[in-house]
């Protein structure tokens, strides 16, 4: 389906072709019509389907032929992280390019004069308030906000903000906006607290359910079997000029690559390892100020760092097009987790691979992860100067496995299978 066989306005088609968007998504094609027809809707989309354009869109549309007080605050988008408000606001100015409507993105971690800009934009109503849970539940204790007008009120990423302990915060929020609202989520997973959140403050939504799509062919996945001890120096292979996944046209080692780790201390740890070897790496943690952040983000964007090594809070809602590669120093615990880390690479249409490091503790997950792949990731081989390898993951056959209770051997009664024999429970 094509955007301008929907029903948004002029507006809103004239900024999309501009922007050479012409075909929708399936979670737009799905969604956008529902919201139209002011339905509430809770949608289940992983990052990258085009999610934020199927609320942005209808959300500008409806702006403009609903009535509303232009006056007041009229819509509030919940993002979980600094970073995805920060993405929801960029995309919010270039859809809304040809709309008369304001916008002010809410997040903590800068300085004094963003706070108060967030403030003023809140009171002095601005049209659509794209914020993190907590600042603006900050904002709301310290000065009179009026949320009389909020006819339309968006949640991003709903499960990570349950994950991140915000649950109380969105309540608190709710219970200062008008009933008559228009109210959507969106989230990766469908969990029952996501389900018992959406029964507590939507109204008969419509449920639309997008499957998380494997990776595309233009990743190349590969995997190490190594132990844990093996791992920074596998690293340190793969950055190097020697490393397996350059070709003999090659000359230089990789740059631009996006290292993730499970913990924020890991990626301290790490980057600081592969300074130590003249790599130039930066850290990406919740533990930098926003400013920080801005910075390494900028610098990674404009090529001045060759490795970011990152938490998570990378995998969602980053958006860089020329990432080469991607390693995963620790296999993620979710196979959504793994399809949004590698995601990042082989963007607009460019080419890319993906290396994820096995070790024994992982081998399981990462099992997990290439069934719900159904494919068998592509073994690199462990250099010989890093020693031995581990054996091979062997998952247990469940379905050789004797329920517990059961008597062993043959059953003692069987039906008789002689013509003629009406008998039921003839003993063996």
């Amino acid at each position: 389906m094509y955007f301008d066989e929907l029903a948004l306005s002029d507006g809103v088609l004239d900024a999309l072709w501009d922007m050479h968007f012409d075909e929708c998504t399936p979670v737009q094609e799905k969604t956008i019509p529902v919201l139209l027809q002011g339905r509430d809707v809770i949608s289940c989309a992983q990052t990258g389907t085009g999610k934020t354009a199927a609320y942005i869109l209808p959300l500008l549309t409806n702006l403009q032929n609903d009535s509303h007080d232009e006056n007041k605050l009229n819509a509030i988008i919940m993002a979980p992280t600094r970073e995805l408000a920060q993405q929801i606001d960029q995309q919010m100015e270039g859809f809304g390019y040809y709309v008369p409507f304001s916008s002010v993105a809410i997040y903590g971690g800068n300085d004094g004069g963003a706070w108060g800009n967030q403030a003023t934009g809140l009171q002095k109503g601005a049209d659509i308030a794209i914020a993190t849970p907590g600042r603006l539940l900050s904002l709301m204790n310290i000065y009179d906000v009026d949320f009389s007008g909020v006819k339309y009120f968006i949640l991003d990423e709903a499960d990570r903000m349950l994950d991140m302990g915000f649950y109380d915060d969105i309540m608190t929020i709710v219970k200062r906006l008008p009933e008559d609202r228009q109210t959507v989520m969106f989230s990766a997973t469908m969990p029952d607290e996501i389900r018992r959140l959406a029964k507590t403050i939507m109204h008969d939504p419509v449920e639309i359910q997008i499957a998380v799509s494997r990776p595309p062919e233009s990743i190349r996945q590969l995997a190490v079997d190594l132990y844990e001890g093996q791992k920074t120096p596998m690293v340190m292979h793969l950055l190097s000029a020697a490393s397996p996944l350059l070709t003999a046209e090659d000359s230089t080692p990789l740059k631009k690559v996006i290292l993730f780790a499970g913990r924020k201390q890991r990626v301290k740890d790490l980057a600081r390892a592969l300074q130590m070897k003249h790599i130039d790496a930066r850290p990406m943690h919740s533990d930098l100020t926003q400013k920080e952040r801005d910075e390494v983000m900028l610098d990674f964007r404009n090529g001045k760092v060759d490795v970011l090594v990152a938490t998570d809070i990378v995998a969602r809602g980053i958006d860089v097009d020329d990432i080469p590669l991607v390693i995963n120093y620790d296999v993620p615990r979710d196979a959504e987790d793994y399809v949004h880390r590698i995601g990042r690479t082989a963007r607009a249409e460019n080419l890319g691979m993906a290396v994820t490091l096995v070790s024994e503790e992982d081998q399981r997950y990462f099992y997990k992860i290439e069934q719900f792949l159904h494919k068998d990731i592509e073994r690199l081989h462990l250099p010989a100067e890093l020693g031995d390898a581990p054996l091979p993951y062997q998952p247990r056959n469940e379905s050789r496995k004797k329920p517990k209770g059961k008597r062993k051997g043959k059953p003692r009664f069987f039906r008789s299978k002689r013509k003629g024999d009406k008998s039921s429970g003839q003993k063996t």
